[in-house]
């Protein structure tokens, strides 16, 4: 529990059901679609169009989504929304035209969005509602406009030279008078609205085909990009058997790769067998679990790619003699400069909520564009940020993850969700790219291991690292920093928080449902 003589929030408890979402207007609409009857998967589509319209950096109908649907006396399955890349994309087209590596703002890095046909098979398999019910609240506020909250403001600011070095389309649907929108302001998309409403109407088809597909096909070979019509009719998501590991009692289900939710499950098979590694803000834990971090990223880029047109080897990744291994070349007093080369079998910025509906059914949902403001490029007719997944890809052909025609890249969205006896423990997701499995292993770590509750391990300073440095939130203690530095990290301040995240509890001796949305965006939980 929290300290009440200090700033925070207290988690929200609710005995029927519960929405977090990182925006209070998602979180609203995910509740009013409750209320109206609709089911968690019917909210969960209606919050996620929602941040679509006033979360545009982070999310958008041009991008990617994957979920995680729990129901009662049912299996858990989960989807995977991810675009493929085009029909034409092929290595030795890249290596011909002297391209070495997929820039963020270009065509290239656009694969198709699978946002929109994942959207359809979850209304069309497990929601009640229409997509017209469903994007109601999103259409109004692109339509009539909505106001910029704080942390949107703030994301939106930092994106300005990036708009402005995207195309034509960034420059007029992104930004106002020249600039971003400052907090309070209204902002309105008239372009995307009518996009929206076409979907509404039409459903799959008014996004893969006619003026909308043709609009963003037109766009992107104008740049130079390889899609075709038939790229974007042949989208389609499919659904995948989660893969878990057990830690503490709680089973922690993930998506399989071509999404690298793996990685989580390896970090936790890696900690059970650390053991205890300090206090929850200390040195000794986030040296320890930065180590751990280091082999198991490694262990993704050799490995995870799309399992239809790679060979991904699961099961060496989720041994026992695999964590084993990786845990024994972790120094706990000092970083090594070099962990050694991965074992190989033998042979061989994003937003994310959760709903929990009156009758049990339970959603995990994250929709991203990836990069703030995607690729930064923009329909100029439909008004969709189309993002820059491609960049997962690599383009040396001998590499597992190497495009290639209709293939999905190594994608970093990842929902989770905890399952204990048989039924939802925990639902939950942490924003922010490369960090999300890293945050769930805070996640569980810090309520199982450290007693938090879920708005508390929300709260709880982090640490992670891009390239060689790490960086370390302002929250974290001085002394910590500098005790890391000690151990040989090159630490620095993070300018601005790892990402968000959001949890639904499971309080099985209550009969409740406990929410908590992360204070570094504008989100809230909110329950009945």
């Amino acid at each position: 529990m929290r300290n009440f003589h200090f700033p925070g929030r207290s988690p929200v408890i609710g005995r029927k059901a519960m929405a977090a979402t990182s925006h209070p207007a998602a979180t609203l609409a995910a509740v009013e679609m409750l209320r109206k009857g609709g089911n968690a998967v019917d909210a969960a589509l209606c919050a996620t169009a929602v941040m679509c319209v006033v979360e545009p950096a982070m999310t958008g109908i041009g991008g990617d989504c994957f979920a995680i649907i729990s129901k009662p006396g049912a299996k858990p399955i989960a989807l995977n929304a991810s675009g493929r890349a085009p029909k034409a994309a092929t290595a030795d087209w890249y290596a011909k035209k002297g391209i070495e590596e997929i820039g963020m703002q270009t065509p290239h890095a656009v694969t198709v969005p699978g946002a929109i046909d994942g959207w359809a098979m979850l209304l069309k398999d497990h929601g009640s509602k229409s997509f017209a019910d469903v994007l109601a609240p999103a259409i109004e506020y692109a339509e009539q406009g909505f106001p910029v909250h704080a942390r949107v403001a703030f994301d939106w600011a930092t994106l300005v030279d990036k708009i402005n070095t995207g195309n034509d389309g960034a420059r007029m649907h992104l930004l106002k008078d020249k600039r971003a929108p400052r907090a309070g302001e209204i902002m309105k998309f008239p372009a995307l609205a009518k996009t929206l409403k076409v979907i509404a109407a039409q459903g799959r088809e008014g996004f893969y085909a006619g003026e909308v597909a043709q609009d963003m096909v037109d766009e992107l070979t104008a740049l130079g990009g390889l899609h075709t019509m038939a790229d974007f009719a042949a989208q389609k998501a499919t659904y995948v058997d989660p893969i878990s590991v057990r830690y503490k009692g709680v089973d922690l289900l993930e998506l399989p790769p071509n999404n690298h939710g793996i990685v989580a499950l390896v970090l936790l098979k890696m900690l059970e067998r650390l053991g205890p590694i300090g206090a929850a803000v200390s040195v000794e834990r986030y040296h320890v679990m930065m180590e751990a971090v280091r082999l198991v990223f490694a262990m993704r880029d050799t490995f995870v790619a799309d399992p239809v047109a790679a060979k991904v080897p699961v099961e060496h990744m989720l041994s026992d003699a695999f964590a084993d291994e990786l845990v024994r070349r972790i120094d706990r007093k000092v970083r090594k400069p070099d962990l050694g080369a991965i074992p190989k079998p033998a042979g061989t910025d994003t937003i994310y909520m959760t709903v929990a509906d009156e009758n049990g059914m339970v959603v995990s949902f994250i929709n991203s564009i990836f990069s703030g403001f995607g690729s930064s490029l923009v329909t100029k007719k439909t008004g969709i940020v189309l993002q820059n997944r491609g960049q997962g890809f690599v383009l040396d052909p001998k590499h597992p993850n190497c495009i290639a025609p209709g293939k999905r890249p190594m994608h970093t969205l990842i929902p989770a969700m905890g399952m204990k006896d048989g039924k939802p423990w925990a639902s939950f997701g942490v924003m922010g790219a490369n960090f999300q499995p890293m945050g769930h292993v805070y996640v569980m770590s810090n309520m199982l291991d450290y007693g938090m509750d879920p708005q508390e391990t929300l709260d709880s300073p982090r640490v992670f690292f891009e390239g060689q440095t790490l960086w370390a939130e302002q929250s974290v203690p001085d002394d910590v920093c500098n005790g890391l530095k000690q151990m040989g990290h090159p630490v620095q301040r993070r300018p601005d928080p790892w990402g968000g995240g959001q949890i639904i509890l499971f309080d099985r001796v209550n009969g409740t449902l406990i929410g908590a949305s992360d204070g570094r965006k504008d989100g809230m939980a909110m329950g009945y």
